[in-house]
């Protein structure tokens, strides 16, 4: 399965970046928590969650979106063959994601895989992993391999990095090296350290996407400058999200204009963070449209023009390009 520059990896195949349009990088559509598909008292009724998300994606795109990253990785819920289903339906374009983590959110194969005493997966082994996600297509488990994915997304543990965490990242980094798909990190304790590791493996900053740095721990640090200075992308990926953890939406905007005026409008990246459906976990119930009809007037307020087209289309069009 070849993998084109200056295309993006869908789920029905490269696309021309060109032809993204307004894009949301951080979103889930089905999202399991790992282990909820087996409960008893959780249902699976497959045409009401196609009805669901495709209800969700119509939405977006009559708001003017063009197309949604699921950066929940290989085992949350992603469903390519419903994926496929619902790009064709609505028109979104749809980037399914490869990767995993946190530590905690790992299977036990993954943590203990035959080893005395038990080590984690070195780098090597999940880098192959998830290349071969996008050289041969995303795994239907037990079943089949369909389109590549169109990014690596991992998180680190909140708390602080874990060994296996660390591995996670130079996997996805060196998956990055060999086949031009950009990675995503979900900080942990320390973002500009989170950064450093994929770094240090000579990836490219600017392949790079830190997500989580609208929390208030990651602002008061003044990580999104530190992040953008080092050349990789700001994702403030909780639009819409107001609580103990992250600053509200007109502190994004803030933000988002301090930013701007510091140099960094082609690194910023805005998400709500939204969960289309859920099962086993509480969903962030936004719609994708929020960012869209409820954060750009806001920046829109604060003099941002050109640079809001330039944040919501050819900042994440140029992250997303294969290259």
């Amino acid at each position: 399965m070849s993998v084109n520059s200056n295309t993006v990896n869908t789920v029905l195949g490269p696309v021309p970046a060109e032809e993204l349009g307004v894009v949301s990088v951080h979103e889930a559509l089905l999202s399991v928590l790992p282990g909820a598909e087996h409960a008893f008292d959780i249902t699976f009724d497959r045409a009401e969650i196609f009805e669901t998300l495709a209800a969700k994606l119509r939405d977006f795109r009559a708001h003017g979106g063009g197309t949604i990253v699921d950066s929940t990785g290989m085992f949350h819920g992603r469903d390519v063959r419903l994926y496929e289903a619902l790009s064709r339906t609505t028109g979104v374009h749809i980037v399914a994601s490869t990767g995993q983590g946190p530590e905690e959110l790992l299977g036990g194969y993954f943590l203990t895989p035959q080893t005395n005493p038990p080590t984690p997966w070195p780098a090597d082994r999940f880098a192959d992993l998830f290349t071969r996600e996008i050289t041969e297509g995303m795994v239907v488990p037990r079943v089949e391999r369909r389109a590549p994915a169109g990014l690596v997304a991992t998180a680190v543990t909140p708390t602080g990095m874990t060994a296996t965490d660390e591995s996670l990242l130079r996997g996805a980094a060196r998956t990055a090296l060999a086949t031009g798909v950009a990675v995503s990190v979900r900080h942990g304790g320390d973002a500009v350290h989170d950064l450093g590791i994929v770094l240090d493996e000579r990836l490219p900053a600017d392949r790079v996407v830190v997500g989580g740095l609208d929390r208030k721990d990651a602002v008061a640090a003044g990580a999104p400058a530190k992040v953008a200075g080092l050349g990789a992308y700001v994702a403030l990926d909780h639009v819409g999200t107001e609580d103990a953890e992250h600053i509200t939406d007109a502190e994004r905007a803030g933000l988002v204009a301090d930013l701007v005026r510091a140099g960094f409008a082609d690194r910023i990246l805005l998400s709500a963070g939204a969960t289309g459906v859920a099962k086993g976990h509480p969903a962030n119930d936004l719609p994708y449209s929020h960012v869209l009809t409820a954060f750009v007037p806001l920046l829109k307020a604060r003099g941002l023009g050109d640079d809001v087209r330039r944040i919501l289309v050819a900042n994440p069009r140029d992250l997303l390009a294969t290259r």
